[in-house]
């Protein structure tokens, strides 16, 4: 059989498998636990945190576990949008719906959302986020490496007029973790 969808879902590796079996059968404590088998899963778990931020350039008390991009993007964006009550949300119009269904809930709750264009290689302008960013504006979400065509967002560029308007940036990488070379500093 060729299988043609792995950026959507792919075999485990056998070493990430290999890694997981032991918490997968015998070590399977709660980290929040103060027994035994709750301080051993714990201290796997902040192993795993120091692998994944040191992938990614990151400090590990950055890192924040959860089960999958979905809850990420759902928590990233829900969570800056709850401190900016009926703010402006820019995106894209070629995003995950991870990303886009939180943005039409919270358009429907009164925030302003605008979804820059893309070109026919599925890349925004930096002059058409420049036109977009307002006063109002409180987060920026463009995803680092699309799903579906694979284009890759200069989002150093973005960050740093993000940052320069003193608006937050987030970006979707899960297509780009383990592909590409990912800083969070930069």
């Amino acid at each position: 059989m060729i299988y043609l969808d792995n950026a959507a879902s792919t075999r485990i590796h056998d070493d990430v498998l290999n890694s997981m079996l032991p918490y997968l059968k015998e070590q399977y404590g709660n980290p929040s636990s103060i027994h035994r088998q709750g301080r051993l899963t714990r201290k796997a778990v902040n192993k795993a945190r120091k692998q994944i931020a040191s992938i990614i350039n990151a400090d590990p008390a950055e890192i924040l576990i959860t089960s999958g991009g979905t809850e990420s993007n759902n928590t990233a964006i829900n969570g800056i949008t709850s401190q900016f009550p009926s703010s402006h949300i820019i995106t894209t119009s070629i995003e995950h719906d991870a990303v886009l269904e939180p943005c039409k809930k919270l358009n429907s709750k009164g925030f302003k959302v605008d979804y820059l264009p893309v070109d026919k290689f599925g890349m925004i302008n930096i002059s058409d986020l420049e036109n977009t960013i307002s006063e109002k504006t409180s987060i920026v979400s463009v995803m680092f490496g699309n799903n579906e065509v694979g284009t890759i967002q200069p989002i150093q560029k973005i960050a740093k007029i993000c940052h320069e308007n003193n608006i937050i940036f987030h970006t979707d990488a899960v297509q780009a973790i383990g592909k590409i070379p990912v800083d969070v500093k930069e």
